[in-house]
């Protein structure tokens, strides 16, 4: 995926600035789900009913709720989190390259399709000590394997010319979606007895 952030060198975006929608008023019911919503949904066949069956209402209720927050930006997606060193990628490196402001549109729109590149977003440059304005992740697992890919996109893509940096991971951070409640840490425990219930309630009903 591109993101556009826009570089140092331009003026922010009056639409930016004025695009601010209207706040979403929550009862308290919207607030029980959102929290319900923070640690993941329950792995379940039907998870929106099994969502629906703990704060005792309909299916449909809880989708139309979300489709409401989509259309009002409150929530910006719902995705899958990958632990991909859990299933043997080791290897993760973020490619940075510093391009021509007049070429990084196209190639950041081609590197974000190509097959081994998981990431790809343009941020601005922090100079002069960070000269890189386009970012994107690969994964392998093997380093060697990793390097040998983005060689092979620096010639595909004719950015043999341009400075670029292999930043290879050395530590694994907790991975989680976003946090729109303050919520108690529940032990590992409580969360597994929390999720075992959903189940429950999924396959009973």
């Amino acid at each position: 995926r591109l993101r556009r952030d826009g570089g140092p060198q331009r003026a922010p975006s009056r639409t930016a600035v004025t695009d601010v929608r209207p706040a979403v008023a929550l009862s308290t019911l919207d607030r029980t789900l959102l929290a319900m919503l923070q640690p993941g949904l329950p792995l379940v066949a039907q998870p929106y009913r099994a969502l629906a069956d703990a704060l005792g209402v309909s299916e449909r209720w809880v989708i139309e709720r979300l489709r409401n927050w989509f259309e009002h930006g409150l929530i910006k997606r719902l995705g899958v989190i990958v632990r991909h060193r859990e299933l043997g990628y080791r290897a993760n490196a973020m490619v940075v390259w510093d391009l021509p402001d007049a070429r990084i549109s196209a190639v950041g729109r081609a590197l974000a399709v190509e097959a081994g590149v998981n990431l790809c977003y343009l941020r601005p440059r922090r100079l002069p000590a960070w000269p890189y304005n386009l970012f994107c992740m690969m994964h392998g697992r093997e380093r060697h394997e990793v390097l040998e890919r983005i060689d092979a996109v620096r010639v595909r893509h004719q950015l043999m010319d341009y400075p670029h940096a292999v930043l290879f991971s050395t530590r694994c951070f907790r991975q989680r979606g976003a946090c729109y409640l303050p919520t108690p840490v529940l032990s590992a425990k409580a969360e597994h007895r929390r999720v075992s219930e959903l189940e429950a309630m999924a396959w009973t009903s």
